[in-house]
């Protein structure tokens, strides 16, 4: 036997004595759980664990085992604490949550607010995942959206919140967590841009071209084709269309969709200029009621963290621990507090679900802060 198989060996052993008492030590976390749920005490004593994290770094030799230590542990309760959330739950002990379940969120006859005007893809959005049956007006931003469903003047709103192409739409997040709605649905809108002009217009005479930030974004490569046009941002792709059939200078041109243009009264100047054919945007709708339908399958969060090492992990872990596949996280800073984040992240799902439950349970008694923004 060479020194290294021996070596392998003894490691073998070692290995083989940790798996047998770290299932001891589990099985002694599962009595503690136990006496916890009978007493209603919390899961988590976060004194209680930095002070055993403490003593245990001081019986290791040598920095680096101390901090290996540390990890060990850290990772060790947090796997004991996931394992008593599981027993909360086995117990029928569930976290409160104000959502209603629903067979179908109601749509018709539904008061419905978009950003924009006629013609643009949030309109496009509406008519797809409403249908015709319902009343409809347009607003200038997504704030004053967000207020009128919140005051009661819309029953929805549809807001864009993420393109595969330009990325998200950082303030539709931001608004999320400033105003307490609730996501219901999600709408997918395939993309189609062109280049729109007066009808006279041709396009050696364009020089200026207005758009949303992301319209602009998302054609860049057209553009960069034409480096001396000026660009000008607005407040969404139709309005652009609207603002050019306005202006009666042929010189200005609008990027949005061929059904903006017809809106509108204008020629397509260029066709296929968003190099990226899938290009898609995603849509969702908020309501004030906190529902979701019965074959509800994904679930939006919001947490805030301590600022502290390893935090977002062990976060994340709640997710990954309870067998739920994460679909999309985004990171946005939290106003009034320098370099701390609070972390939107979507995964599959249906509130109600034990393994579901288990999670959101352990993030609520983790994280800072948790809201449940939709299942849908």
């Amino acid at each position: 036997m060479t020194d290294l198989e021996r070596y392998r060996d003894e490691i073998d052993e070692i290995d083989s004595e940790i798996v047998r008492l770290f299932e001891k030590r589990m099985k002694v976390s599962e009595e503690v759980a136990e006496y916890k749920i009978k007493t209603g005490k919390q899961v988590l004593d976060p004194v209680r664990e930095s002070q055993k994290i403490h003593t245990l770094k001081e019986k290791a030799h040598g920095e680096f085992n101390s901090l290996g230590v540390q990890e060990l542990f850290r990772q060790i309760m947090a796997i004991s604490r996931k394992r008593q959330y599981q027993l909360l739950t086995e117990h029928g002990i569930y976290g409160e949550r104000n959502f209603t379940t629903v067979k179908h969120v109601p749509l018709e006859n539904a008061t419905v607010v978009f950003q924009g005007v006629e013609g643009a893809y949030s309109y496009a959005a509406m008519r797809q995942y409403f249908g015709k049956k319902i009343e409809s007006y347009h607003v200038k931003t997504w704030r004053t959206a967000m207020e009128d469903v919140t005051n009661g003047k819309a029953d929805y709103a549809v807001l864009p919140i993420e393109n595969s192409t330009a990325g998200i739409v950082a303030d539709i997040y931001d608004l999320l967590m400033e105003y307490k709605l609730y996501i219901v649905g999600e709408q997918i809108i395939r993309v189609d841009h062109v280049l729109l002009g007066l009808p006279d217009a041709e396009l050696g005479d364009i020089t200026k071209v207005c758009s949303h930030p992301q319209g602009l974004a998302q054609c860049k490569a057209f553009l960069e084709e034409h480096p001396s046009w000026k660009k000008k941002e607005v407040e969404n792709t139709a309005g652009a269309a609207k603002m050019v059939s306005e202006t009666g200078d042929k010189s200005v041109a609008a990027i949005a969709s061929r059904e903006a243009g017809e809106v509108f009264g204008l020629k397509v100047l260029a066709e296929n200029i968003c190099r990226e054919k899938a290009n898609s945007t995603r849509f969702i709708i908020v309501s004030r009621k906190p529902e979701y339908e019965e074959k509800a399958g994904k679930i939006s969060i919001c947490f805030e963290l301590p600022h502290e090492s390893g935090t977002l992990y062990n976060m994340l872990s709640h997710i990954i621990y309870n067998g739920l596949n994460m679909t999309k996280i985004e990171s946005r800073p939290i106003p009034g507090k320098s370099w701390e984040y609070r972390f939107f992240v979507d995964f599959t799902g249906r509130l109600g679900e034990s393994a579901v439950e288990n999670a959101l349970r352990g993030i609520e008694a983790e994280a800072n802060v948790l809201r449940v923004l939709g299942n849908y």
